[in-house]
């Protein structure tokens, strides 16, 4: 019995003809003009019918399991402003509280937090998302005296849309041991120690919500993920692939935190962790040096409209140069590749000044801001951009606002990739939905919901966009690992608007269907 898959009648983006592919021992073993040979006895054939291939799409940046766990939490991100917000946390609440117990409203599930099922139903925390206060006409106004105006006993966290900054009422500062904090904002590292906890759910829970969204990944044409969750990924992901999720491949990150004992295990990037069916590889070391542009703490030049001569009115560095310079030493030279998070223009500077004294590269992530010097640094110094196009399209009125005058360099992505920078796609989950599609569509159109484009000359070109989806392949070839996606359009003559939307075909993961939809 063989596992060989012989797909007929496909075609390849940029090429002419029909060709037959060939998926054996996980691998391509043939393209050929379709016709030409007959399917290996006892392969599955499956015909394309003129169906595009292409290598399976990669998405470098997402935070896994809170973007799995979404779905047990309150979108608000369409507020516009505290009082709308309010009413809509309202809303919530109260269908909540004339609902059974057991399961919610709808698609709302109470038991989402921390706390355990048990918890009694009037402490049980309620975890809203998605706030973006940044341009609200009564920025700054939400409080834990706000929200408990509207929220009674109950404990109600939110979190901003760039995970950045939090907001709790006074019952949740009591959950949660905060009452020290009596304003209820938190932000970057606080913020952070925060939403750990409220991820802590019970392992069997979180991974069905993980295995879901693995599933939903794969019908995208998705085959791998970079894991940046601030969390013991290496332990969570064994445990998952050992519980059969294995629609996916992923490279986990490992944070500050687990740096030591990563160290002591051997983990080295790249190298492939035994036991998990070549599944699970051990990916970069991340390192957060500043915070974001809608909470106004991603480190820049210039200060901030309405923050001036205040403290931190530049926004956040988190790790001083010196300190970063340690940090990255002690993993790079354990075979570790480093990750730094800079989104400020000053943070990029800083970063890059760092690898520069470090000697050998790695990755930032997100180099939203950059300074027209630097650009050309990224290349010079080996230093992959990681970005994640969908926040342009998310920020591009913050931006407007915030960083008036300077938007010509953020987002930048034709800029980088034009300075010989290597660049690599994703959209930093939950922050922007876990879809390469939405993520292709915007590096190359710069537009969204029929708005016009955004600095159009910082579009990419479908193929630099597809080649950044696709851990750096830019076509199919022979030998690689049969991770391939069929797409029933070109991805590379449609419209930005079309590849939004783009229809996945099917997916192959060591050339066994994680996707079949023909």
């Amino acid at each position: 019995m063989t596992d060989d898959v012989f797909l007929r009648r496909g075609r390849i983006p940029g090429h002419d003809g029909e060709c037959d592919v060939l998926l054996a021992d996980s691998r391509v073993r043939a393209i050929v003009p379709s016709g030409l040979v007959r399917a290996p006895a006892g392969a599955a054939t499956i015909d394309l019918d003129g169906r595009f291939v292409i290598p399976g799409l990669w998405d470098n940046h997402v935070h896994f399991t809170q973007w799995s766990l979404l779905r047990r939490r309150i979108d608000l991100g369409l507020a516009t402003s505290a009082t709308d917000l309010l009413a809509r946390l309202r809303s919530t609440l109260n269908a909540l509280d004339g609902a059974p117990q057991a399961g919610g409203v709808g698609s709302i599930d109470p038991l989402q937090a921390s706390s355990s099922s048990a918890t009694p139903a009037a402490i049980t925390p309620l975890i809203g998302y998605g706030v973006r206060d940044s341009l609200w006409p009564d920025t700054n106004a939400l409080t834990a005296t706000l929200l408990d105006t509207v929220s009674g006993e109950r404990p109600v966290v939110l979190s901003s849309a760039d995970l950045h900054g939090c907001w709790l009422n006074s019952a949740a500062l009591a959950f949660y041991g905060l009452r020290g904090r009596p304003t209820g904002r938190l932000r970057e590292d606080d913020c952070f120690a925060l939403l750990r906890r409220l991820d802590d759910v019970p392992d069997l829970e979180a991974d069905a919500l993980v295995a879901d969204a693995a599933r939903a990944a794969a019908r995208l044409g998705v085959v791998g993920v970079v894991d940046l969750e601030m969390r013991d990924n290496l332990t969570d992901w064994r445990r998952r692939i050992a519980s059969g999720i294995d629609s996916l491949r992923v490279a986990f990150g490992i944070y500050s935190e687990h740096l030591e004992s990563s160290i002591e295990a051997g983990l080295r990037t790249g190298e492939v962790i035994p036991d998990t069916a070549g599944l699970l590889t051990v990916g970069p070391f991340k390192i957060i040096t500043d915070g974001s542009l809608n909470t106004r703490t991603a480190y820049c030049f210039d200060e901030y409209e309405g923050l001036e001569g205040q403290a931190h009115s530049h926004g956040l560095l988190t790790v001083a140069p010196d300190a970063l310079l340690i940090a990255l030493e002690r993993a790079s030279t354990s075979g570790l590749t480093p990750a730094v998070h800079a989104i400020g223009d000053h943070a990029n500077a800083l970063a890059l000044d760092v690898f520069a004294r470090l000697g050998s590269g790695g990755r930032i992530e997100h180099a939203q801001l950059v300074s027209d010097s630097d650009f050309s640094r990224f290349a010079e110094l080996g230093v992959t951009a990681s970005v994640q196009p969908e926040h342009a399209m998310d920020d591009r009125d913050v931006a407007d606002r915030y960083w008036n005058g300077r938007t010509d360099r953020a987002f930048a992505f034709e800029s980088l990739r034009a300075s010989g920078a290597a660049l690599l796609l994703g959209s930093d989950a939950p922050v922007a939905p876990l879809d390469p599609w939405q993520t292709m569509a915007a590096a190359v159109g710069r537009s969204r919901d029929g708005r016009p484009a955004w600095h159009a000359e910082q579009r990419i070109s479908a193929q630099a966009a597809l080649t950044a989806s696709t851990n750096r392949l830019a076509s199919i070839g022979v030998g690689m690992a049969a991770d391939l996606a069929v797409v029933e359009r070109d991805p590379l003559t449609s419209p930005a608007d079309d590849l939004r939307a783009m229809p996945v075909a099917a997916t192959f993961l060591a050339g066994r269907a994680t996707h079949l939809a023909l």
